[in-house]
């Protein structure tokens, strides 16, 4: 069992920190299949109060984080989405109306109420 990467913390790590630092963004998910040098394994507690410096942005997991490691069909509707996600240009859905901005690899939209 892995535990949290927060000094003094000995519970049991459920989400993962990585950060994007070409787009000031840390994103906390579900905890990663394997522990990877460049991410942090945080508790539930420390993956619901991260913060971040003025100017960066918070991506994070909606919904409770589980303890369970996910099950070989989780983890291949995962990498279908994903795989999926990585062929289609937003630009060419239908209902895009662009006037978005696109950093790296992120895509933000324009607020539809703005319109």
């Amino acid at each position: 069992m892995r535990r949290c990467s927060r000094t003094g913390c000995t519970d049991p790590a459920v989400a993962t920190l990585t950060y994007a630092y070409a787009d000031s963004t840390a994103v906390v998910g579900p905890l990663a299949t394997y522990a990877e040098p460049h991410s942090y394994d945080l508790c539930e507690e420390h993956a619901l109060r991260l913060t971040v410096p003025k100017g960066w942005h918070v991506v994070r997991h909606e919904g409770e984080f589980s303890a369970d490691q996910p099950s070989g069909d989780d983890l291949t509707a995962l990498a279908e989405a994903v795989r999926e996600a990585g062929r289609a240009d937003p630009a060419d859905s239908p209902g895009f109306h662009g006037g978005g901005s696109k950093r790296g690899h992120l895509r933000a939209l324009p607020d539809p109420g703005n319109e």
